[in-house]
């Protein structure tokens, strides 16, 4: 109920109380889980909202769109808080780091900013090295490093005190569309050559072979709490 177009992304508060929806029509929603009440509507961007995101404490929301811009807003009131431009073209991943300090946002413009949540400016030169659109980008547990994935087939770590690229993981075959860190250090991939391939953040070593099965593009991909697990969804309609 509400929604009229694409919904993009979805994310529960930390609380586990509210939802967050970003959607197609430029708007995005606050829901009460108990009730599926539509609570509030945020409203500002300029074209899709790609990405939403709420921060640990759970007030304040992140969003990234293809205006080209990402938006900070009041979880409790709906209002626009800050307005964070830098990026030449659409905004798709953005994530806050997980003491709700920092932003990381990932672009068409084939480069990943570092913002302080804070003080609302940018903390680092933006990063630059992938040769496409940046689909995917998280903090690592400790919010010391990233990892990336894009439309350049690859998967890169970096700095994220410095902004410094560690690695470059090499060996899909196409588009990377997701990516996450493991609790104890891991990353995993997912991608459009129907493969998730899963890497030793530390070296940049391919762990085992591609876990294969999809039959379609793999759009995302997440560990379990624990490390232990990991879910995948793909274009083919399976999970």
């Amino acid at each position: 109920m509400g929604h009229q177009d694409c919904v993009w992304s979805v994310a529960f508060s930390p609380d586990s109380k509210q939802i967050v929806s970003g959607l197609a029509d430029k708007a995005i929603r606050l829901w009460d889980v108990e009730t599926g009440d539509l609570r509030t509507l945020l409203e500002g961007h300029q074209d899709w909202v790609f990405s939403v995101a709420f921060s640990s404490d759970g007030k304040h929301i992140v969003s990234g769109s293809r205006d080209n811009t990402i938006r900070l807003w009041d979880a409790k009131t709906g209002d626009l808080t800050t307005l964070l431009e830098g990026h030449q073209d659409w905004v798709i991943p953005v994530v806050f780091s997980r003491d709700g300090k920092r932003i990381v946002s990932g672009s068409r413009d084939c480069t990943i900013r570092l913002w302080d949540a804070e003080t609302e400016t940018g903390e680092h030169p933006c990063l630059k090295g992938h040769q496409s659109l940046v689909s995917s980008v998280v903090f690592s547990p400790d919010a010391k490093s990233l990892v990336s994935g894009s439309g350049d087939r690859t998967v890169r770590l970096w700095n994220a005190e410095t902004g410094q690229q560690l690695q470059s993981l090499m060996g899909h075959r196409d588009w990377v569309w997701s990516v996450a860190f493991s609790s104890d250090g891991k990353i995993v991939s997912g991608s459009s050559d129907e493969t998730i391939r899963l890497w030793d953040a530390e070296t940049g070593e391919q762990l085992q072979p591609p876990l294969e099965g999809h039959q379609d593009l793999v759009r995302s991909v997440v560990f379990s709490p624990d490390g232990r697990r990991i879910v995948s969804g793909s274009a083919d309609k399976t999970i």
